[in-house]
This record gives C-alpha cells, structure tokens and sequence, in this order.
C-alpha cells in the first residue's frame, strides 16, 4: 500500500505539472496569426479571453500542434494503469486457494448467478477493464498530433471521440479504486499460512547470506538450491535439512541462528523505515 501511495503521489506532481502546459487558450483566427482583429488589438484581446476563462495566454498558436491533449491522455494513462496494478493484485490475492485480501462486501456484491459460494472482485474486474480501454484510447491522441498545416483533416475528430470517454473512464476508474481501498478486507492469518508453504524456501536468500561470509557466497547459494530442492522434493522444511547438512554444520552457523535466518517475520528489511519515509513525504510536517 505504501508503494501505491507513493505512486500516487508522483501522479500528483505529474498533475500539478501539467497544468501549466494544458490549461492554455487556443485563440488564433483561421491561421493563428489573428489577423482578423484590427488595430493591431489581437493579443490584447486574446489576452483578455485567457483572462475571462481562467486561462494562459499561448506564447504562440497551437492550432495544430495537439502535444497538450496528448500529454493529458498519456497522464490518464498513467493513472488508470497504476489503478488497474493495484486491481490486478487484489484478483489474484482473491482467488480461493490464496485468500489473502477480499473486496469490500454487501449482500450479492460480486455474486455469481450460477456458483453462490463466489465473491469476484468485480470493482476490480471494472477498473482492469475500464483502464485497458483508457491505454487503447490514448494511444488515439497521439495519432491526432499528426496533423497537416494549419486545420486538421480528420485529426481533430479523433479527440472528439476519444477524449470524452478516456476522461469518463478515468474517473470512474480512479472513483472504484478508492472505494475499493477504503473497503479492502485483509487476511493476515492466511498470509501467514501462505508464506509457510514452501516449508522455508520463502527466505533461502536470507539462509544463503547467512551461509555466504564463512562458505562463499557461490558455494553457499549452490548449497541452498540444492536443500531448496530437496525441501520440495522430501516435503521436508529447510530448517531441517539445514541442521543436518555437514557443511552448514561446519560453517559454525547455531541452529537458533538458522532458525532465525528461516523466519520469514525476520527477513523484512527495512521496508518499516520505507513506509514511514513515503508517509513522511506524503503528509510532511
């Protein structure tokens, strides 16, 4: 959650940097030049337009030139595709033999009409779907930025169907990631029950590093691919043959440090100080 948060935050910058280039006034006359308005007044006037609307004045006119709609699409993109990242994960930590999350629930949310027993990640479902439609849209804008001369012969009207719906869908796709984040339901007991599995091999890299300063760090990843192997293969836990492995033996290494180096609750790095330094950022002082 904490990299989805700082994901989001970068969109925040893109967003507020982007501004400045989109929210500008296209007002040019047939060729841009504004030679329709008399007296020389034609910038004063655009000027005062920009003003009335709220916008900025263009340092030049970009009848033609469509890199601002693109760069928008390009942003909705981004947004909906770190959306559908998080919906994708939700699913697969959905399925039934994972079981570690849950979509928000009320009665026959997510139901299915043939199997009663399912809960689908429909928001999920919505915002994977909605945002692979957006990816496919924008892609349009950019074809609309190749335009010829001064007016556009079927350029434009590319933005005006694609550019309504990219923006629709966005909203609605960012509006059921946010429901879905406030409603997510979290099973800790079946992660936990998950990470035991692999009988230990979740953290043979924290077992390897272990190993590595007396046995070498090669020799010691060979040794742990091997016992990894035969964990599998004997359904027996890493600890296990580790402690009776002559080699991990003569490494000096005690069996309370390998059962220390074989719990995964022990191997979390410094992903505590990561998440407090993405809070930090995204709510300073």
């Amino acid at each position: 959650m904490a990299r989805l948060l700082a994901t989001f935050e970068r969109h925040k910058q893109r967003l507020a940097e982007i501004k400045s280039r989109l929210l500008v006034l296209e007002f040019g006359g047939a060729a841009g030049t504004l030679a329709a308005i008399k007296d020389g007044r034609g910038l004063e006037c655009q000027a005062a337009l920009a003003q009335k609307l709220g916008l900025s004045v263009p340092e030049i006119a970009w009848h033609t030139e469509r890199d601002r709609i693109a760069e928008f699409g390009g942003l909705c993109a981004l947004l909906t595709g770190t959306c559908a990242k998080f919906a994708t994960d939700v699913k697969l930590m959905m399925q039934t033999e994972v079981g570690e999350v849950s979509e928000p629930f009320y009665p026959h949310r997510g139901s299915s009409s043939t199997m009663p027993q399912k809960r689908n990640p429909i928001s999920s479902v919505y915002i994977t779907a909605m945002t692979a439609t957006v990816r496919q849209l924008s892609a349009a804008l950019y074809e609309a930025m190749v335009e010829d001369h001064e007016r556009a012969t079927g350029s434009w009207e590319i933005e005006w169907i694609v550019l309504p719906q990219i923006c629709t869908l966005t909203h609605a796709t960012l509006l059921n990631t946010s429901e879905l984040i406030k409603g997510l339901e979290v099973h800790s007991d079946a992660m936990k029950k998950n990470l035991e599995i692999t009988r230990g091999g979740v953290v043979s890299e924290a077992v390897m590093m272990g190993l590595a300063p007396q046995l070498g760090r090669q020799f010691a990843h060979d040794l742990v691919y091997e016992l990894c192997r035969r964990s599998v293969r004997e359904d027996l836990p890493l600890l296990t043959l580790l402690c009776a492995d002559d080699k991990v033996r003569e490494s000096g290494l005690s069996k309370e440090k390998l059962e220390e180096l074989c719990d995964p609750a022990r191997y979390t790095g410094l992903s505590v100080e990561m998440v407090d330094r993405v809070l930090a950022d995204s709510h300073p002082g």
